[in-house]
């Protein structure tokens, strides 16, 4: 969007006056779309490139800026400290509530207290933030201040103006002299992510969780870095004159209309099971919140009521939190584990003295990876803080109260595989360790054989994913070799596998024995080396023991292979486990025709060009693609004069009838396998 001006150095001061405050209003109303109505009208770019219009005028007639000037919401200098402010009203705490019986005993109480057998209440997420009051003259923010003990805060004026949610001014003219209004900031989860990615490149000390990072970004002496911090705000009261409103929702209303946002999440209900629905209802909604909250609050709606039920202590009778089951819990690291999953790669578990947390009891927690295992230096007979938020698999946060405590090394990752003993690949710069026994690991047997039997592989037909799996439960196949000595009585003995069925399958397997070498260098399972690349390498080494002996050095040779690729191509095959395997498979009648070596035809088709279209029945379209262009070929997404050849599936469209109108050479499935497997002999001209 862009307002239409003259340049600022053709202005006069009046007009750039007029221009600024145009840009202000519109800027303002973009504010309050987005963080009020959450109906934003305009795009990132197009807010950001109205704020340097504004950024330009001021610039050129710095008499326009004023400290309500929405640049100016970042640039306010460092402070040497935080000044304490005494509060004019006192910022209450409420009374907490965790169970249903507690809730249902305020409940009757106010009920009795009233004399009334319905009692309407307002309920909204309990925020896990911080409180702040946020005074305002003549419709100006002229103060924010945190909670501190209720009586007096910290000054935090120059923090909370760069907050966008915060309106600097009060959008409707009808307002009042003075007005507090009091709310809650939070970090969204998903900034708090972003920050801490942020901090952990740079070597930064990271935060623990959203609030703890929302309340250290408030508390910067130098506003520029609270400016640049994900930071939100949602009001949820204000101190009024008595006789203003009739309910807590309508004082909600007025501040909406006021530009401030409200949390969405409110409703009004006039019962106990109004109140216990809301908070379930809430917290079936917790997890897909992108700030956290820890409960739910409830108001009751009358403020007539609300001054009846009056004060205890330092809280109001009429509200009360009534909180979740704790999502962080304190207990015991009694030892680390290694499970191994399907793809090979090793997580290090924590078993845990059992601990109550997120509504359930926790024994297990996840610990990610080595990384993050030293970096958060937690060792077995640690305490420690334990996570759980819903139905995410609870994690280890931190240690605590190590100092002068004695403490065994450092846990490290094993050096075998905890399944099956092979070694454990652990390439440097990755935080993932994998074990290399992809072909008798048994965490990863049924994903392995799977891979083995899939069409790109050895493609044997009728060896599906339930039938893999009843084979490797029944003890009858261990190892890919293991398909080859299948007998008809030991098939037969399958669930819905009946004679012929038996008799298919045998002989499917049979005849896959009789393979192309990068069909089976692919069905090995070596982790990164698809098709593709199997291809790259049968062609360079022609055969599956001269791959089997190369190094890293002679492995980067290969067209498309890499440092990372190398390393675990060569891991793969110094595993022995891996070599009995292959040993087994060539002993069992698996073979294969030498490839022919021409380092000099790695790309035969360079310079041809190739349009797919239709569907593949034996290999993807982005298999297809990266095949053929492997061989040197340029895959196009348009039939021209200058296609080579238009390779058609079943069902092919408009590019077909294209080919045809062009007398471009069309080409079968067939075709194109035949092309990939001996580019040479076909006449493409």
């Amino acid at each position: 969007m862009q307002t239409e001006r003259n340049k600022p150095d053709e202005l006069t001061e009046a007009q750039a006056r007029a221009q600024s405050s145009l840009l202000r209003q519109q800027i303002d109303e973009h504010n309050y779309r987005y963080y009020v109505l959450a109906d934003p009208t305009v795009s990132d770019q197009q807010y950001d490139q109205l704020l340097r219009q504004l950024e330009e005028l001021e610039g050129q007639f710095p008499g326009l800026v004023d400290d309500y000037s929405p640049t100016q919401r970042v640039g306010a200098k460092v402070a040497d400290g935080f000044v304490s402010v005494k509060h004019d009203v006192p910022m209450l705490s409420l009374a907490n509530a965790f169970s249903e019986a507690e809730v249902s005993q305020w409940y009757q109480r106010i009920q009795n207290q009233l004399d009334r057998e319905s009692v309407e209440v307002i309920t909204e997420p309990k925020l896990d933030g911080l409180a702040i009051s946020l005074k305002y003259e003549a419709g100006h923010l002229i103060r924010a201040a945190t909670r501190g003990d209720g009586m007096e805060g910290e000054d935090v004026t120059s923090n909370v103006r760069t907050i966008r949610a915060v309106p600097l001014i009060l959008r409707n003219k009808q307002v009042p002299k003075s007005l507090e209004v009091r709310g809650e900031i939070f970090m969204t989860r998903s900034g708090f992510k972003k920050l801490n990615q942020a901090l952990g490149r740079e070597g930064q000390k990271l935060f623990v969780n959203p609030r703890n990072a929302a309340s250290g970004s408030l508390r910067q002496l130098d506003p520029t870095i609270t400016a640049e911090r994900p930071l939100g705000f949602y009001a949820y009261g204000a101190v009024l004159e008595e006789g203003t409103f009739k309910t807590q929702q309508s004082i909600y209303q007025h501040l909406n209309e006021l530009g401030f946002p409200i949390n969405p999440n409110l409703q009004v209900v006039a019962s106990l099971e109004g109140l216990v629905s809301a908070h379930h209802a809430l917290a079936n909604l917790r997890d897909g919140l992108d700030y956290d909250i820890d409960g739910v609050v409830y108001k009751v709606n009358q403020l007539d009521e609300q001054e009846e039920l009056g004060f205890v202590s330092r809280a109001p009778r009429w509200a009360l939190a009534h909180k979740f089951p704790a999502q962080e819990e304190t207990t015991t690291l009694i030892d680390i584990e290694v499970q191994v999953g399907r793809t090979g790669a090793l997580t290090p578990v924590a078993r845990l003295q059992p601990v109550f947390v997120g509504g359930v009891t926790v024994t297990n927690a996840t610990l990610h990876n080595i990384d993050e295992i030293h970096r958060k230096d937690v060792r077995p007979g640690d305490e420690v803080v334990v996570r759980r938020a819903g139905d995410v698999i609870p994690e280890v946060v931190r240690a605590i109260n190590t100092e002068g405590k004695k403490r065994p090394p450092q846990w490290e990752m094993p050096s075998e595989c905890p399944e099956c003993g092979s070694q454990v690949e652990q390439i440097e710069g990755q935080a993932v360790a994998r074990c290399t026994g992809g072909l008798v690991c048994p965490a990863q047997r049924k994903r392995a054989l799977e891979h083995f039997v899939s069409r790109g592989a050895m493609d044997i037909e009728g060896l599906g994913t339930q039938v893999i799996s009843q084979l490797v439960d029944q003890g009858l196949v261990n190892t890919p070799a293991d398909l080859f000595r299948l007998t008809k009585e030991s098939v037969l003995t399958l669930d819905r596998m009946g004679e012929k069925s038996a008799q298919n399958l045998l002989d499917a397997i049979d005849s896959s024995k009789h393979t192309q070498l990068p069909r089976l260098l692919f069905a090995l399972g070596i982790r990164e080396v698809g098709a593709v690349t199997a291809q790259s390498l049968a062609r360079h080494f022609g055969t599956l023991e001269a791959i089997g002996q190369a190094d890293i050095e002679t492995l980067e040779e290969v067209p498309d292979v890499g440092s990372i690729m190398a390393h675990h191509i060569e891991a793969f095959f110094k595993e022995p486990h891996n070599q009995v395997v292959i040993s087994d498979l060539l002993a069992a009648g698996v073979e294969y025709e030498p490839m022919e070596i021409d380092l000099g035809a790695e790309r035969p088709l360079e310079g041809h060009t190739f349009v797919l279209t239709g569907r593949l029945s034996d290999l993807s379209r982005p298999e297809a693609k990266s095949r053929l262009e492997a061989l040197g070929a340029k895959v196009s997404g348009s039939v021209s004069q200058k296609t080579t050849a238009l390779i058609a599936g079943e069902d092919a469209g408009s590019k077909l009838q294209k080919a045809s109108d062009l007398k471009v050479k069309i080409l079968s499935e067939a075709d194109l396998q035949a092309l990939l497997d001996n580019p040479k002999p076909l006449d493409l001209e």
